[in-house]
């Protein structure tokens, strides 16, 4: 009898566990956008022939600042997997703002 009580307390542990992982985990998976994306005003951009991500985020990324987050927001406005884009697609952009 003792022995299934401790089997048992393993299992709960274990469960209890995975519940808690899940609970903490899960919201900044769904949601929680992190990096430059939140607040950011966007505007739509129609891809043409020969546009690259690096030369569409560097109309909109402010001067002295690094491309490579305008091209992190722009990726992840639009799910991107990658910096390929296709002429005709339709990009959520980031809006260049002044700074100063």
């Amino acid at each position: 009898m003792l022995r299934q009580t401790t089997a048992s307390s393993r299992v709960l542990v274990i469960i209890s566990t995975i519940v808690v992982a899940l609970v903490l985990l899960l919201p900044s998976a769904f949601g929680a956008t992190p990096g430059p994306v939140r607040g950011v005003a966007t505007d739509e951009y129609v891809v043409r022939s020969g546009d690259t991500l690096w030369e569409i985020a560097e109309e909109r990324t402010t001067a002295g600042e690094d491309i490579r987050g305008t091209i992190t927001s722009i990726r992840r406005l639009n799910d991107l997997d990658s910096s390929m884009i296709q002429p005709g697609a339709v990009l959520v952009v980031p809006v260049l703002t002044a700074s100063g």
